[in-house]
């Protein structure tokens, strides 16, 4: 057995659900394309993207003499998880993040990859998000899935729901020709779902639009626009990624990561009475602390708010006084949609009482 069939191999026993060798050159195209997306600033506030154009477009930046790429993919596609009792557990988190942080859990595995290939007298460094790599580009032409309408990486196996993480090599691989064919067809459920219109017809999100950036990256308040498109997702969304029919076709099949309920469902409460020294320790080792604690109260705020559920009313008293001015103002826009909603509430049924009364009258009269 040759070395890149023995690692893709071993891979797989590790727990990855596909594996696929690809070359470690960056087609200009794709370099141009995303820098044609950086200069719209559809990045939004992650200026650090533009500072890695140039190690992104050359892999050799991150392990010299790259020549061969084993693309990885992982699914979180879970079953449904059953709410812990207790607490006040309101909106919806990203899949992904219903385990503890998946970069520290696939970097075992990557770690061990990396110790076959020197066994093999291969130069390998593994990598999951923690260096400047198109990882969905590499994964269509190591032929794991396609480029779909919502941007993300789609799997006729896997579905949507694929974690990926690379392994570089120095192992020189046969040159790739063309990656793997498009699927989508004409649908664009992905598209018409995203409550924001943060997709492109170009198969690219605007980061300003995204409420997966909107509630883990961006920092300070969330634009006013774009606060009712958030809905009811604390943490990320997964809008694009449940409509598509190859995750529905796939299934729930995540084997190797297993979901945590208490993430799943978390309780609201901690992140207004916890200070932040305090959530960081509850929370380490989690997607949580990629906001921090003002902005998974923030958020929180904003789900209150759009879904008026009465058990999370009491925490926007407490956000009121919270230390984050952008928390307290998340709290008093929510206060506003709760008294907003009651009036209207009260309304109807004033109206619906003077229809009543006026049947009354009017039966009376006969």
């Amino acid at each position: 057995m040759d070395a890149a069939l023995h690692l893709q191999e071993f891979a797989l026993s590790l727990g990855f659900d596909v594996a696929g060798w690809t070359t470690a050159d960056v087609p200009r195209s794709a370099v141009d394309e995303y820098a044609s997306w950086l200069r719209a600033s559809r990045h939004a506030g992650m200026e650090y993207l533009e500072r890695q154009l140039p190690r992104r477009a050359d892999l050799s930046s991150t392990l010299p003499n790259a020549a061969g790429v084993l693309a990885l993919g992982i699914s979180h596609a879970f079953e449904d998880v059953t709410a812990p009792p207790g607490g006040v557990r309101l909106g919806n988190v990203a899949r992904y993040a219903w385990t503890p942080d998946y970069h520290e859990q696939l970097q075992p595995l990557l770690s061990a990859l990396e110790a076959e290939a020197a066994r093999l007298g291969i130069t390998a460094r593994g990598t999951v998000d923690h260096a400047p790599v198109m990882e969905r580009l590499l994964a269509g032409r190591a032929f794991l899935g396609w480029r779909g309408k919502s941007g993300m990486l789609v799997s006729t196996s896997l579905g949507a729901f694929t974690t990926l993480a690379v392994l570089l090599t120095d192992l020189p691989t046969p040159s790739v020709d063309e990656a793997h064919p498009d699927r989508c067809g004409r649908c664009a459920r992905c598209v018409l779902a995203c409550p924001t219109a943060a997709i492109g017809s170009d198969r690219a999100i605007d980061a300003r639009r995204c409420v997966s950036y909107l509630t883990i990256e961006h920092r300070g308040p969330i634009p006013h626009a774009l606060r009712e498109g958030v809905g009811s997702w604390l943490f990320g969304c997964d809008g694009c990624l449940e409509v598509c029919p190859w995750s529905r076709k796939a299934g729930p099949l995540a084997q190797t990561l297993r979901p945590d309920p208490n993430l799943a469902h978390p309780d609201l409460t901690p992140f207004f009475t916890l200070t932040s020294r305090q959530f960081d320790k509850l929370y380490a080792g989690t997607a949580f602390s990629r906001p921090r604690r003002k902005g998974m109260a923030r958020n929180a705020c904003v789900v209150i708010g759009n879904t008026r559920a009465e058990q999370g009313r009491p925490l926007l008293d407490l956000a009121v006084r919270d230390p984050a001015w952008e928390v307290r103002e998340a709290a008093a826009w929510a206060l506003a949609r709760f008294e907003a909603w009651r009036e209207l509430a009260l309304l109807e049924h004033d109206e619906h009482e003077i229809v009543r009364r006026t049947a009354r009258h009017r039966a009376a009269s006969f």
